[in-house]
């Protein structure tokens, strides 16, 4: 048996008919940027996430980018992030001159631990970017009160957690602003490159806008200096389509992970960990793997068919491109650097059968056995 990691294809030939026939509309309508179909999803997806305001553009790195440059974070300031991210995160910070300050992770969730966040706040910090790091929703209460205490701004990096509930609220609409990617193998993805920004602020809305689109809001009226970052038509189209099934394949993500913890509760691996009162949606199913076996067990994985992943192998302090900070990746990240060499991605999309997940655990356990 060939399992991938992820399978685009099958689920696009799911939709085709739909998927097809959206593609043909745009190009009928030369609504190629901006117009309808950019309007319409940017509707749909503000609503989906129960926020006032969407704004789409061209990925979920601009959206973050964007959404600092609205809060007028710039050079001198500092943001905090977590250490467990892709580096779109930490990267969009050092783009606007701010610095970027990294927090450990809570070694169950992987995503940033609220117990060591207020040692790294100091007169210069501005703003927090929690990521729903795998679909599994950081911990926001902490995080919003800290930034009550200290008048913080809160950017969510939604990139991967499309559709998560946070205690009744949408991963979203917690913060002052969140961003989301729709890079095609997310849970909502695109056919190329895509993102979007969701705000409940009227004014950070337009000054979002307006910075992603030349600093105009009128077609040569350039009230500051933008960039050029914009939703086609076409996949702002594909989106809408993948939009009306977003619930469904949740429910199907959500259902292989429950599948896949009964299944391995008695192996030598830690299944994912969902804290109280959220919803993940396991845009990643990743475990973890000790005594150093990581890699012979994906290397039995593969010889077996199964394709896996790592996410992430190295924590973001311990890159080269963050070696001028000067951080001691153990002892400054001790629970970042250790789940860095544990961790592992097992497949895990909508369409991926019962039989495909027995199989997977079937092989894991011939590895430890």
């Amino acid at each position: 048996m060939n399992i991938t990691f992820v399978d685009l294809k099958r689920q696009y030939d799911s939709i085709k008919t739909e998927i097809d026939g959206a593609i043909a509309n745009v190009i009928g309508d030369s609504a190629f940027i901006g117009g309808p179909y950019v309007e319409s999803f940017e509707r749909a997806f503000g609503s989906f996430c129960c926020t006032k305001h969407c704004i789409g553009v061209g990925n979920g790195t601009d959206a973050l980018c964007i959404a600092l440059r609205a809060l007028n974070i710039g050079r001198g300031d500092e943001v905090i992030t977590a250490a467990n991210s892709f580096i779109a995160t930490s990267e969009a910070i050092t783009m606007t001159g701010a610095k970027v300050v990294f927090v450990d992770i809570n070694p169950e969730t992987y995503n940033i631990d609220v117990d060591k966040i207020a040692e790294k706040i100091t007169s210069r910090t501005k703003a927090i970017i929690p990521v729903h790091l795998y679909g599994q929703p950081a911990d926001m209460d902490p995080i919003l009160e800290l930034a009550r205490q200290h008048n913080l701004r809160v950017i969510e990096d939604a990139a991967q957690a499309h559709g998560a509930l946070y205690r009744g609220r949408h991963i979203g609409s917690i913060g002052d602003i969140a961003c989301f990617s729709f890079y095609p193998g997310k849970n909502l993805g695109a056919y190329g490159d895509a993102g979007a920004i969701v705000t409940n602020d009227d004014q950070l809305s337009v000054k979002a806008r307006k910075i992603a689109n030349h600093g105009r809001t009128q077609k040569y009226d350039h009230e500051i200096e933008g960039v050029n970052s914009r939703l086609d038509g076409i996949q702002a189209a594909i989106l809408q389509v993948k939009l009306n099934h977003l619930l469904e394949w949740t429910e199907s993500r959500r259902r292989n992970a429950y599948f896949y913890n009964e299944l391995l509760r008695n192996a030598d691996v830690m299944t994912p960990i969902e804290i109280e009162n959220t919803k993940a949606v396991y845009h990643l199913y990743v475990v973890r793997v000790k005594n150093d076996c990581r890699q012979k067990l994906q290397e039995h994985l593969k010889a077996n068919g199964i394709a896996t992943g790592i996410h992430y192998p190295i924590a973001l302090p311990n890159l080269k491109a963050y070696a001028y900070l000067g951080h001691n990746a153990h002892r400054d990240f001790p629970e970042a650097t250790k789940a860095s060499k544990e961790i592992l991605s097992l497949p895990m999309y909508p369409e991926l059968e019962k039989s495909q997940i027995e199989y997977i655990v079937e092989k894991i356990a011939d590895f430890f056995s």
